[in-house]
Parts: structure tokens; C-alpha cells; sequence
């Protein structure tokens, strides 16, 4: 098919695209798209500038990236506690990364919007009977069923509403005193308060206090410094149902620039990465953060054209490559690649998933990963770093503010036979608070290392 040279929002239409449904009513997707073209936007072009140079210090060595959340989001399990948990375990691991490291941390969630998944296959058979995949809640359900396993539409303007409601949440709690310094203690859920992590982090927040007190002593104004009560959080999500970035993307009335406002940033994942496609044209065109994940097959090359092809001005901030190596391979997949791009002068932003390359099937069937790889994934990041030269600038985490035992090891030791006690993800395994609270302690040891 005929590409074309000018971008519009709709120009990735005329692209190669990979990993979207197989919509059963074509004419109620364009009836939905236009619908969602006239709703307002999620996000405002300003707050993803912002974000943008926020991320420029990360780029730049003088800030790190903490982008966690929740593998896929569900319609089910939405609720204000939900929400509220899941914020608690970034602030408490922002908060550890920065008090142990003396680093500014720009946090990132996997939030409001998370809602559709790549899939290896368009298929999955059970018992002999094949159906579509699970696609995510944005697509479809998750029930073995041929009625729950159509393309709906109609799923996208749910995927609004609750990214709105979310959205409007998220704001609340960091904007209306839940992100107050002076309630560090209170972040602390009950069943990580008790844990030896949850004890050590009584410790960071004593002395946060301690802090405060001392600054107050000194004739600081505490109390009138915005900084110490309020925080900011942004949103992202993988840019895949590329239709629904289409509909929310808007042209900014003070710069002319389109912005995609679903999120303030988004990211391209490692199966939908082709240089010449859908995804990649898309996201080169707004003016959005934009992260792209980066896997063990990647090439130099690639990534410099990736590089190129997303960032052709060089704004520091504006991309983020993300590795997902896997433990076993960081060590000789990513020193080429962070020499090649510091070599060209791309000023991008490095950080480290360390989960999708760690994944595996245990004994007792369910899909796990362990605690231990992807801490060893996150050192060996920082190690190919250290000897480059360059800033390991953050970490890309799936996580949980909920009890799960979905991920083995960690300080409770989570084993095989523990995974079934509450195994609650709809695709990938999460990190529990407790985890996510230990991995924080591990990340903010290499960063003062660093």
C-alpha cells in the first residue's frame, strides 16, 4: 500500500499495522471513533510539555524515572481503593528512591489507560476449542467464551469513562493533600507496615520527618512550599489500538503541535516497533513523551533509525528507550546498543523493564516471575551503564498496591505453591506492594553506587 510522506492523525491508516482486533462491526468502530473524537481530552497538551521536560533531566543524568502500575487494567476491579492502593506504592517507592539516593524521581504510572495487551497469537485453544485472544478489557473480556471473546467497540468508550474517572482520582489524591510529605507514615498499608520492608520504610519516613522538623527550626516556610504537599503523577499506557489514539488526539491552540490526549505519554511496545508501520508514524507525529520498548533482537542500527524516526529533533525528554533483555541476556544485548546511541549524540532517556524478559511457566502451570531475576535484570542495567559511561535513567515496573502472590521470591519468599493463594492477574504477574517496596530499597542502593 502507498505510504505517505505528510502526517495527520489518520496518515498511520495508509501504514502496515500490526496487533489490532478484529473489530466484528466495522461500522460501529467508526461510530465510536467519532464519538470519542468529540469527548474531551484526558490530558492537556501543557501538563505532557511538562512531563517532557521532566524527562529531559532524566536524559540529562539529574533525575530518574519510576513508570510502574498494573500490567492491564481491568473494568472490573476498578475502584477508588484500588486506585488509592496502587498510588501508594509509587509514592512510597519514589519517596525511598529519593531519600536513599538524593535523586529527583519523575513518576510515571501505568494508569488510566492500560487497558489492551499484545498477544503472541490472534488465537488461543483450550480443550480443542480455538477463540480469539484476550485482547484486554479496551477489546474484550477475559471469559473462554465465543460471546466474551468479540471485538466490541463499545469497549472503547468504557476505556474512556473509567481513564476519566481514574484520571480525575489520580489528581485528587496528589493535588488535594494526599501527597503531603508530612503523611509519609499513612502510606504504609497494613499488611506492609508489618513486613520487615514496610519497618525499614518506618525508617525513611521518621526521618523525613525529622527533616521537616529541622527545616522548620531553621525558619524554613514548610508550610508554604508547594513541593512538600502536593506531587506529581503522570499517566501512560502502550499506544496500541491505534483508532482509539486517533479519536483523542488533539492540535494544541498555543503551538499548532498535535498531541495525543489519552495520556501524557505513551509507548510502543517491542511487537509493534517496525520502523516502517503503523505505530511507529503514529506516535513520530504527536508531540507527547513517547517510550519504545527495546528487546534482545534488537539491533544498533535499528535503534539508531528508531532513534531517528522518533526524536528526529533531538529534544531531550521526548524519548525514552526501554529496555526488556531478560537477566540472562542485559549483559551482552544492551552494551552495544547504549554505545552506539551515545556515540550518535541521541539524547534519550534509558530505563530498564526488567519483568517482560523474566517471565515463565512454573510447576504448578501458572505464568510467574521471580524476584531475584528481575532485581539481577535491573543490576546488570545499571553494570552495561556504569561501563558506557551513560545514566541508568529509570525503571518500568508491573505492579500492585494489592496482597497478590503472583511473582516468587522477594523478602516473604513467595514459592510455587503459594502462587494459587492469590493469583489475580488478568495477563502478566504483578510485584506485590511488599516487593515493589524491596526492589525500591535494592534500585536506590545501585543508584547511590552510581
Amino acid at each position: 500500500m502507498p505510504v505517505t510522506t505528510e502526517w495527520s492523525p489518520s496518515s498511520w491508516r495508509s501504514r502496515d499495522v500490526v496487533q489490532q482486533p478484529d473489530w466484528a462491526d466495522l461500522g460501529a468502530l467508526d461510530d465510536v471513533v467519532k464519538r470519542l473524537g468529540s469527548m474531551p481530552p484526558l490530558v492537556f497538551a501543557g501538563e505532557a510539555r511538562s512531563l517532557t521536560t521532566d524527562l529531559g533531566k532524566v536524559a540529562n543524568g539529574e533525575a530518574f524515572l519510576l513508570q510502574a502500575g498494573d500490567c492491564a487494567e481491568s473494568f472490573d476491579a476498578f475502584s477508588a481503593d484500588a486506585i488509592r492502593d496502587k498510588l501508594k506504592v509509587i509514592l512510597q517507592m519514589a519517596v525511598v528512591l529519593m531519600y536513599s539516593s538524593g535523586v529527583p524521581v519523575v513518576k510515571v504510572g501505568r494508569i488510566a489507560g492500560q487497558f489492551a495487551k499484545p498477544r503472541s497469537s490472534g488465537t488461543e485453544t483450550i480443550d480443542g476449542v480455538e477463540l480469539p485472544s484476550f485482547r484486554g478489557h479496551m477489546v474484550n473480556d477475559i471469559d473462554f467464551t465465543s460471546q466474551a471473546r468479540v471485538a466490541d467497540p463499545e469497549r472503547l468508550i468504557t476505556a474512556y469513562q473509567q481513564s476519566a474517572s481514574t484520571l480525575n482520582l489520580v489528581r485528587a489524591f496528589t493535588k488535594g493533600g494526599f501527597g503531603d510529605l508530612s503523611r509519609v507514615h499513612a502510606w504504609n498499608q497494613e499488611f506492609v507496615a508489618s513486613s520487615a520492608e514496610g519497618q525499614r520504610y518506618e525508617e525513611v519516613a521518621a526521618g523525613i520527618e525529622r527533616a521537616l522538623q529541622f527545616m522548620s527550626a531553621c525558619g524554613v516556610d514548610t508550610v508554604s512550599t508547594p513541593q512538600l504537599h502536593t506531587v506529581d503523577v503522570s499517566t501512560s499506557h502502550e499506544a496500541l489500538i491505534l483508532g482509539y489514539e486517533e479519536a483523542l488526539t488533539r492540535q494544541d491552540s498555543l503551538t499548532g503541535d498535535w498531541y495525543d490526549c489519552s495520556a501524557h505519554m505513551l509507548w510502543i511496545g517491542e511487537r509493534t516497533r517496525q520502523l516502517d508501520g503503523a505505530h511507529v508514524h503514529f506516535l513520530s507525529g504527536v508531540g507527547n513523551p513517547i517510550g519504545c520498548k527495546v528487546g534482545p533482537s534488537v539491533t544498533p542500527e535499528e535503534v539508531l533509525a528508531l532513534c531517528e524516526a522518533l526524536n528526529p529533533k533531538r529534544i531531550p525528554g521526548r524519548l525514552t528507550l526501554i529496555t526488556r533483555m531478560g537477566a540472562e541476556t542485559i549483559g551482552t544485548a544492551l552494551p552495544p546498543l547504549l554505545e552506539a546511541v551515545r556515540d550518535a549524540g541521541h539524547p534519550v532517556a534509558w530505563a530498564c523493564d526488567p519483568m517482560h524478559g523474566n517471565t515463565f511457566t512454573a510447576p504448578s502451570g501458572r505464568k510467574t516471575r521471580h524476584f531475584d531475576a528481575v532485581l539481577a535484570e535491573i543490576t546488570g542495567f545499571f553494570a552495561a551503564h556504569r561501563a558506557a559511561g551513560t545514566w541508568p535513567g529509570g525503571v518500568h515496573i508491573e505492579l500492585t498496591g494489592d496482597n497478590v502472590t503472583e511473582c516468587l521470591g522477594g523478602a516473604e519468599e513467595i514459592l510455587d505453591a503459594d502462587l494459587g493463594t492469590r493469583y489475580e492477574t488478568m495477563c502478566d504477574p504483578r510485584l506485590n506492594a511488599r516487593q515493589s517496596l524491596d526492589l525500591a530499597f535494592r534500585v536506590a542502593e545501585l543508584l547511590r553506587r552510581n
